[in-house]
């Protein structure tokens, strides 16, 4: 059967208890309510959206349905919207929960469902077993008619995130993606609310389609995604370029430089946003990432007198991270930007927030690369990487993390190392991986949860000695990152 885990359900559609399908939706939603009602929560609010999968039009009206008929005031979103939407949603009218009918970034053949509990925050443990456990005691599903609710909330949305920007300047040339998911239309609609209009839309892939025809994989991180986008930025002389994966909540960033249009990493992208956040924020603020993530942002943060953490993976930790939040991000291109109105990460506000960077530096005759370049002579060239090993079972990768634990390596290409076992830690960073620290080397290797893989994420740092030395240092740092892969590799072999 699916697990009702972390944030939800998500699987194949088709038919049976280990797949999405009316059935095991209608189950799910009638074990939330019993949750809900045991809570004391029974009659709320609860808000019901989906993007534009197969099968999302019938689950989300299953959800409705069945949250209708046990008694909840339900608002089902009036069409295909973003996640973001939802979560938004939800915050804004206090509802009790909150459902999202998406796989976000999954194949095609995928499908899910997403919670959000009182308080807009997305499902976290102990209450991801407790809700299972009451889908195993349902015994009766009813439905109830439904009728979607009209734009009011997706105008509350777009009001919001339109009023985000901290500049004047709008003289900005996006060139955007979403990747046949349902965030195109939103993100151009919040970009010219906040008066960027001159953006470009890659043609192949703004329409929704659920087989996603143009990408072997619809996630601006995999190879090959972004390279519709890049050619249309590169031909119509961008100075931008988004690409939003399939749900819009997660925003990957393009720029130009010498060599062409690249895309940035998640960490750059979070060194940028949170900088840009930080020097507009109140005394006392606190930014998150995780640790997985790159070190930069702590470092920022402690120079400008701000607060820091990090916390394990995932947003159902960060946006948990603590009083004061006012950014947090994970190197999966995840952004939450706006945590007071959504507690959770956001592509398009992501977007809106980039787009003002980039404005504002264009401005000064300045790029989003000057700016990482003024980063990296200030606080060292951090350079970040991974490396992926699939194996054929869960234990096999089991096996090979238990050998890094029991005969760690000592050093990482000729570095010597440090070991940490996470699974020993105290505290809220316990979790199921290993870390080796070294001079200018940070490496943490866990398994992925939710298939069998091991992932190594990498972080070296190259000192700088002055702006004139960042090219030679990224230099470095990229020739050490590359080095550092192979080893892990043959490490994890």
């Amino acid at each position: 059967m699916l697990r009702f885990g972390t944030a939800g359900l998500r699987g194949p559609v088709g038919d049976g208890p280990d797949c999405m399908n009316v059935g095991v939706v209608e189950a799910a939603t009638a074990g939330l309510a019993a949750w809900l009602r045991g809570r004391c929560l029974g009659g709320g609010v609860v808000v019901v959206g989906r993007d534009t999968r197969h099968g999302s039009e019938e689950f989300a009206r299953a959800a409705a349905e069945v949250l209708a008929a046990e008694g909840f005031d339900v608002r089902l979103l009036p069409r295909p919207l973003p996640t973001p939407v939802l979560a938004f949603a939800v915050r804004y009218l206090d509802a009790v929960a909150g459902v999202q009918i998406t796989a976000s970034h999954n194949p095609p053949a995928d499908n899910g469902y997403k919670v959000y509990v009182h308080g807009g925050s997305p499902l976290a443990a102990p209450a991801d077993r407790e809700i299972e456990d009451a889908i195993g005691r349902v015994s009766q599903i009813r439905r109830a008619p439904v009728h979607p609710a009209d734009d009011a909330l997706v105008t509350a949305y777009l009001d919001r995130v339109s009023s985000l920007p901290f500049g004047d300047r709008r003289d900005v040339r996006i060139a955007l993606t979403p990747l046949h998911g349902v965030g195109g239309e939103t993100a151009v609609t919040a970009l010219h609310a906040a008066g960027f209009t001159d953006i470009h839309t890659v043609a192949t892939q703004f329409t929704p389609n659920p087989d996603f025809p143009t990408v072997a994989f619809p996630n601006p991180e995999e190879p090959g995604a972004t390279d519709e986008l890049l050619a249309l930025a590169a031909a119509v002389d961008a100075d931008l370029a988004i690409a939003l994966d399939p749900d819009a909540d997660r925003c990957a960033v393009g720029v130009p430089g010498p060599d062409g249009w690249r895309m940035l990493t998640g960490d750059e992208t979070g060194a940028l946003l949170g900088d840009r956040i930080l020097s507009q924020a109140p005394a006392g603020a606190l930014v998150a990432t995780t640790i997985v993530s790159s070190t930069l942002l702590g470092r920022i943060a402690d120079a400008r007198g701000f607060r820091s953490t990090r916390t394990l993976t995932g947003f159902k930790w960060l946006v948990r991270a603590g009083a004061g939040l006012v950014y947090a991000y994970e190197e999966a291109i995840g952004h939450c930007v706006d945590p007071d109105t959504v507690r959770d990460k956001d592509g398009i506000s992501a977007a809106v927030l980039v787009a003002d960077l980039a404005a504002d530096l264009a401005g000064q005759g300045r790029t989003l690369s000057d700016a990482l370049d003024d980063l990296a002579a200030e606080f060292g060239m951090h350079v970040t990487g991974q490396v992926s090993r699939r194996f054929d079972t869960v234990a096999d990768a089991d096996r090979v993390l238990a050998r890094l634990r029991t005969r760690p390596p000592t050093e990482l290409d000729g570095t010597a190392v440090a070991f940490t076992d996470l699974a020993d830690a105290r505290g809220p960073l316990r979790t199921d991986a290993v870390v080796f620290d070294g001079d200018g080397v940070h490496v943490t290797v866990r398994p992925s949860g939710t298939e069998p893989k091991l992932k190594c994420y990498i972080e070296v740092v190259e000192p700088v000695r002055g702006r004139d030395d960042v090219p030679a240092a990224r230099s470095t740092a990229r020739e050490r990152t590359a080095r550092l892969r192979r080893t892990l590799e043959e490490t994890i072999a």
